[in-house]
């Protein structure tokens, strides 16, 4: 090693590392949470049906769900700096093409292809398996909720910020700014570290292929793997659609984007709490919980008198088990199969939630524009959190074999 090269890894150390890393996650994460604020001003202006909108933005959570395995296996390979910084790219020309797009097959290419190809290659995935890697195994898990909070904060500040810039420049200059914002990814980028071996975890000669032919073999991945669509059907639709929603019941559009904002500052503590929670109990626990109660979160609001302030509350309850999920399921990934492969493994398992994003965001527009209300779509949101609760507890968390410590000696774990 050169004395160049000693000097680059000695400045990246994991506080900075983290720092970088959690700015990516806030920008990134961000500027696709606030897209939903632009249904129905380009809809209204465009003369287009929220159907055509949504199903935009169903293609750009499926290709981000496509594109997340590929991401990850060239970040595992070859190091996420310039998966990164390629994906930023594609990020903001796609964000600036939807500005610019004149039918609902244009808005589909760029908003959905384009725009969701780019969040893939620069998404806050790639940063939480770099951030896995820089800390040892024993804070991992709270490092994955840290940076998943990161993401949250991000939806909090760019939320009335997105609207702010929709009331003051229009719908397409607030997209053109969002695309230019995109753009400070790029140096974030170069501070995480391209080395794809992990802090306090052996160098393993295992390749792509049997990590993949190990994990497709696990039932408790498969298990995660379906569950998570679940998340991705109940975010994705609440994202897009509850801006329009909130609107449809005659309320203020300032309190679709407060809500929001709401969901973020509730996730911080919430995606915090859930990586806590990881470090010391039962992962699958924690999971089967947070998706029991968005179910009985959705019944409440559906059954309550739709107020500003129900809507708050509802906000509020949501954003503590809105993206609480991702340290947890991360994080059994990584238990139960290591480091080295976790960007393609999480990626595999993202693809399911983005699945369900994409269903999520065009059923939401295909139902209300077929009956005027979201109300079933919520229902049906309600039965799968029952469901997806159901599906994690015969989850095996153990590491597979080959990372259990020798005779008389296991790897660190959570309580169960």
């Amino acid at each position: 090693m050169t004395i160049s090269e000693t000097r680059m890894r000695t400045w990246r150390t994991p506080l900075l590392v983290i720092i970088a890393g959690c700015v990516i996650a806030t920008v990134g994460f961000g500027i696709r949470s606030v897209f939903g604020l632009f249904l129905a001003p380009m809809t209204i202006d465009q003369g287009w049906s929220r159907e055509t909108f949504a199903l935009a933005l169903a293609i750009q959570n499926l290709m981000w769900g496509i594109g997340m395995p590929v991401a990850g296996a060239i970040a595992d390979r070859f190091g996420p700096r310039y998966v990164l910084s390629a994906g930023t790219i594609i990020y903001a020309l796609g964000t600036w093409g939807m500005a610019s797009a004149a039918s609902g097959a244009m808005l589909q290419l760029t908003a959905g292809v384009v725009v969701g190809t780019g969040i893939a290659f620069s998404s806050f995935s790639l940063v939480l398996a770099a951030m896995a890697r820089t800390v040892g195994p024993e804070r991992r898990s709270l490092a994955l909720g840290l940076g998943t909070a990161a993401s949250s904060l991000g939806q909090v500040l760019f939320s009335p910020i997105g609207q702010g810039f929709i009331s003051a420049y229009g719908w397409h200059t607030a997209l053109l700014t969002l695309a230019a914002l995109t753009l400070l990814i790029i140096p974030l980028a170069f501070v995480l570290p391209n080395a794809t071996a992990a802090s306090g975890e052996p160098v393993t000669d295992q390749t792509l292929g049997e990590a993949l032919t190990e994990a497709c073999g696990h039932r408790g991945y498969l298990l995660l793997t379906t569950g998570f669509f679940v998340c991705g059907f109940h975010v994705a639709f609440i994202v897009v659609h509850f801006p329009a929603f909130v609107q449809d019941l005659g309320l203020a559009a300032s309190v679709g984007a407060v809500s929001l904002s709401l969901i973020g500052a509730f996730n911080i503590f919430g995606s915090f709490s859930s990586g806590a929670f990881g470090q010391r109990w039962s992962k699958k626990r924690g999971l089967s919980g947070i998706y029991a109660l968005r179910a009985l979160t959705i019944a409440l609001m559906l059954l309550a008198p739709k107020t500003d302030l129900t809507i708050y509350v509802f906000a509020s309850v949501m954003g503590v088990l809105w993206l609480s999920t991702v340290p947890l399921t991360t994080a059994i990934v990584e238990q139960i199969f290591g480091v080295r492969y976790l960007a393609t493994l999480f990626g595999i398992v993202f693809l399911s939630h983005q699945i369900g994003s994409f269903i999520g965001v065009w059923l939401g527009g295909y139902i209300y524009d077929r009956t005027g209300s979201y109300d079933p779509v919520w229902w049906v949101g309600v039965a799968l959190g029952i469901a997806a609760a159901i599906i994690h507890m015969p989850i095996d968390e153990r590491p597979v074999a080959r990372l259990r410590a020798p005779i008389g000696r296991t790897r660190p774990g959570p309580r169960t």
